[in-house]
């Protein structure tokens, strides 16, 4: 069912998932204004516990996906991918309470996949230039620039379509499943009984090994568009 938004004469249609993504982005902002402030007053002096231990793992957790491509360069970009990282996890976690997930919309996966398209073609030509990358893009000769230019186009597409066939997977057989049960009450009841076994793989595994694969996969290429001696 979707928002309904009139603005004068016009009206707007909202998706449900980009209502999540909105409520989501709120929820993260506050969080991330608690996190700075208690971080902030932490004594540094002694080993942190509770809040500050949490947010000292999630940071762990997030320069742990990325520092095995971007390696010296972490840092530069760890806030950028960190919290999208932080947006996307939970993201594709809100099925658990049943919320459909932002990522199983694929505007959304788009708009993820572009700007990481976008942020590895831009330091491509900053770093390498633009004749740097007209070689890059023509190597071993000019034929094959068309096949080259597919494969960097390919990256959005796969990134996008990856995620959005898995998340929207997950959403459709969960309420298949839900749907069955109620269709056959009362021995529907009996479904519960594998139901959790369900939102563990689709909600909770699928989700998160969606999340690792997507920034691991945007890091590499990232990396990629660095001068070939930079390590």
């Amino acid at each position: 069912m979707e928002f309904v938004i009139q603005i004068g004469g016009m009206t707007f249609q909202v998706h449900p998932s980009i209502v999540n993504w909105l409520l989501l982005c709120v929820v993260l902002a506050i969080f991330f204004i608690v996190a700075g402030n208690k971080i902030k007053k932490a004594d540094p002096t002694k080993p942190p516990k509770g809040f500050v231990l949490v947010c000292e793992y999630l940071v762990n957790l997030s320069t742990g996906i990325v520092s095995g491509n971007l390696k010296s360069r972490t840092r530069l970009y760890l806030p950028f991918f960190g919290t999208l990282i932080f947006l996307m996890a939970p993201s594709n976690l809100l099925g658990l309470i049943g919320l459909q997930p932002p990522t199983s919309n694929l505007s959304v996966n788009v708009t993820l996949a572009l700007m990481m398209f976008l942020l590895i073609q831009f330091v491509g030509l900053k770093e390498k230039g633009a004749i740097g990358r007209w070689k890059e893009l023509t190597d071993p000769f000019i034929l094959f620039l068309p096949m080259n230019l597919l494969g960097d186009l390919a990256l959005p597409v796969s990134l996008s379509l990856r995620l959005f066939g898995n998340l929207l997977a997950g959403t459709i057989i969960t309420t298949l499943v839900y749907t069955l049960m109620k269709l056959v009450m009362p021995l529907g009841v009996l479904g519960f009984s594998f139901t959790p076994f369900l939102h563990a793989y689709f909600d909770i595994f699928s989700g998160l090994i969606q999340t690792y694969i997507f920034f691991t996969l945007a890091s590499f290429f990232l990396s990629e568009s660095y001068a070939d001696e930079e390590e």
